[in-house]
């Protein structure tokens, strides 16, 4: 794939400066109106809002690490690199990069930055030993006793502790090489990203989305969250599904990659009780494609894993309403639902970085659109219901890649693909060392 243009920050600048400019308004404002609030006195339960965790100030000789890791992958961009080079390598680099950023921004605060999230006392991991031998007991009283699990696996069905379980019998027990498997699958979301966006907006389109991907600010929780694991079960359910809808995939080819999209989701939704949301953007998808039928395919594999907990004694919805009733009184009175709402869009926009301003303004001028329904659809329903309280910075981990899509869009419908958004990038990489190195987050 040649590429005709050199690329100067001064052109770079001058095609994008609208978004950068609208990113940096809209953080100020919102940056202004966090510091009001907590000023005020207002409930918010944390002393780090926009985000949960504690502020303190980390720089060292680590720090360099993340800018040198995001000036190499920016300027392969600028040059052209992955617009030339065989596909998969692009995915080969997408994923590097992303794990790379993501364990660099952990270890400004050493060795200790991939494991501490997992140490933490109310973490998923200090649910383990509550499983034994016996995960099927496990599973069937994981409801009935959710009073007895950390804060971490309050909010979440049982996927985080067992998965976890699952590793330390097989002998991964080191909090450290949990921390980098952990980091290591939720940078699968990349290429799993680049081939959906690939069959639905074209290659050209995937690989001048790779660098936003892989610089993403959101990499910050990416090292530190099982909810990690969400995002990459949730890359693949939708990535599965745009194989199943392929133009001329039919038979029972089309229906096993439906009900593989379906079992993906099922995973996810044992890990979530937020993903089922994604699979919003396969429906939609499928209708666009005008493949309706497929939705049966995908919906019968979403409910293969429910089901089989449900066999073992645990059944989601309840998992569900309990999670619910539990955070209604134990978070819902010391947080504000209010001043939350807001502050989870600040929280988004500065996770997400200023390729979201650019998606939101070009999302009609993308057949990428079903992913971006999925994922707002996902965050609307968390601000109305109430569930975003702090923490959305990992809870939405699953959703950040695709509300980003129309990034590199055409201007104007079946206009011309923009450049590699490479200014909206490179600022988004240095938000991400600046929260690292002020921020010490949780899981």
């Amino acid at each position: 794939m040649n590429v005709n243009y050199p690329i100067t920050w001064t052109v770079v600048l001058d095609v994008q400066r609208r978004d950068l400019v609208g990113w940096l308004l809209l953080g100020l404002g919102g940056l202004t109106m966090t510091w009001l609030v907590v000023r005020s006195g207002a409930p918010l339960g944390t002393a780090s809002a926009p985000f949960l965790g504690r502020y303190r100030l980390a720089l060292g000789p680590a720090t360099l690490l993340a800018p040198a890791i995001a000036a190499g992958v920016l300027t392969a961009a600028a040059r052209g690199w992955f617009e030339r080079a065989r596909w998969w390598l692009v995915l080969l680099a997408g994923y590097a990069a992303m794990l790379g950023w993501a364990i660099a921004l952990a270890l400004v605060d050493g060795p200790d930055g991939l494991s501490r999230a997992l140490l933490a006392d109310d973490s998923h991991l200090t649910d383990v030993a509550d499983v034994g031998r016996d995960a099927l007991g496990y599973l069937a009283t994981f409801t009935d006793r959710a009073a007895e699990h950390s804060d971490a696996t309050r909010g979440h069905p049982p996927g985080p502790v067992l998965a976890l379980w699952a590793a330390h019998r097989i002998g991964l027990a080191d909090p450290l090489a949990l921390g980098v498997l952990v980091t290591a699958v939720g940078a699968l979301t990349v290429p799993l990203v680049l081939t959906t966006v690939r069959g639905v907006c074209g290659e050209p389109a995937a690989r001048r989305y790779l660098p936003v991907l892989a610089l993403a600010p959101y990499a910050v929780w990416l090292a530190v969250s099982m909810d990690a694991v969400v995002a990459a079960l949730g890359a693949g359910m939708v990535a599965a599904g745009v194989r199943a809808s392929a133009p001329g995939r039919t038979g029972w080819s089309a229906g096993l990659w439906a009900t593989g999209s379906g079992i993906l989701l099922g995973l996810a939704a044992m890990f979530s009780y937020a993903a089922p949301w994604l699979g919003l953007s396969v429906v939609c998808l499928y209708f666009v494609r005008r493949r309706p039928f497929l939705n049966a395919a995908t919906g019968l594999g979403a409910l293969l894993p429910v089901l089989a907990a449900d066999l073992a004694g645990f059944g989601w919805v309840d998992g569900l309403l309990g999670a619910h009733a539990d955070y209604a009184t134990r978070i819902g009175p010391y947080r504000s639902h209010l001043w939350w709402s807001a502050l989870s869009l600040v929280a988004l926009l500065l996770a997400a970085g200023p390729p979201l301003v650019a998606s939101l303004r070009k999302l009609r001028n993308t057949p990428g659109w079903p992913f971006l329904v999925g994922a707002g659809a996902a965050v609307v329903f968390s601000l109305v219901a109430g569930f975003a309280r702090g923490g959305v910075e990992h809870a939405w981990l699953a959703f950040f890649p695709w509300l980003t899509v129309a990034a590199v869009a055409p201007e104007q419908q079946d206009g011309p693909l923009p450049h590699t958004p490479v200014a909206l990038v490179a600022v988004g990489a240095a938000t991400a060392v600046v929260i690292e190195a002020v921020l010490a987050t949780l899981w």
